[in-house]
């Protein structure tokens, strides 16, 4: 029996190579198949969404990943516009949407708000975000994109690179980075470094270094992951306002690095990529962002169906 089937996907730290392989297989089945084919995989099935938090990619690439598959999808894209708005309680909200479909996405400011709906959900809840903890799906997404592009993700050289205590994509990168062998540097401004009550597990599997100076490795880096300062988890905002613009990556940078080399975003990006980076080959961000529609949608049909599609 398929093992994703009615499952739960909270954190990356349940995902091991295997299961990520898998994922990236059924992906590539996915991408390959007819369209005909494909709308049968999720035929009669509704995603139910649940975004308590501004989303672009996330929310549009789910409802567009079930789509591809035959399915449909409704759920709540601004919580001003549901009871929550009137004081109904997350859990309340949760176990009616979960009534309505077969798949729920979360995402929501709180930590812990992902596991908390799954334990209440009598549907497999996605995390599409929680708080400051995760975004598994985004990973999936993040190392399927290396393979694709990089052919390989064991023995390359990654960069990680922006605000690394905020910014959830990093944490749930590393955590599905322990199941490779990667030559991995972490670079941010000294007070965005990563939060010590979260490398306690991740150094247990994981080596790396640590530096505020991008420029140590531009040369060699085979992956530049850049990620936004997030603006919205500073609790001080004259904090935010030291390390604003701390790291712009521009052409002159690219310049620097391998002409195999990628760069990847989850985006949204606010400065810290330069427009004129768009048209480089290294510039790897929005084809990243498309194979999140893939991505997912392969995890949707490995969910579904009990024997896999």
């Amino acid at each position: 029996m398929n093992e994703f089937y009615k499952k739960n996907i909270i954190s990356v730290r349940n995902l091991d190579k295997q299961k990520l392989e898998l994922i990236f297989d059924a992906t590539d089945k996915i991408i390959d198949m007819s369209q005909d084919k494909r709308r049968e995989i999720a035929r009669g099935k509704t995603l139910g969404y649940l975004f308590f938090e501004p989303s672009t990619r996330t929310r549009l690439s789910f409802e567009s990943a079930i789509a591809l598959l035959g399915g449909t999808s409704l759920g709540i894209a601004d919580a001003t516009s549901s009871s929550i708005h009137k004081g109904e309680t997350l859990g309340d909200t949760v176990k009616v949407i979960s009534s309505y479909c077969d798949v729920l996405v979360l995402r929501h400011s709180l930590d812990g708000s992902s596991r908390f709906a799954a334990e209440i959900s009598n549907k497999p809840v996605i995390n599409a975000g929680s708080g400051t903890e995760e975004h598994p799906t985004q990973t999936i997404q993040d190392l399927y994109t290396i393979k694709k592009e990089k052919k390989k993700i064991d023995g390359l050289k990654i960069g990680i690179a922006g605000d690394l205590k905020y910014g959830r994509t990093v944490y749930s990168l590393l955590y599905g980075l322990r199941n490779y062998d990667v030559d991995l540097h972490l670079i941010s401004p000294e007070s965005l470094r990563i939060r010590s009550d979260s490398t306690y597990d991740i150094k247990k599997e994981l080596s790396y270094t640590e530096s505020s100076n991008i420029d140590e490795y531009i040369e060699d880096l085979d992956v530049l992951y850049v990620t936004r300062i997030q603006k919205e988890r500073f609790p001080d905002e004259e904090e935010y306002a030291k390390v604003k613009g701390s790291y712009v990556i521009g052409s002159d940078m690219v310049k620097k690095m391998k002409d195999d080399a990628i760069i990847l975003h989850p985006l949204p990006r606010i400065d810290e990529i330069s427009a004129d980076v768009d048209n480089t080959k290294q510039a790897k961000y929005f084809e990243q962002a498309e194979y999140g529609k893939y991505t997912r949608a392969a995890l949707l049909g490995l969910i579904l169906n009990e024997n896999g599609f």
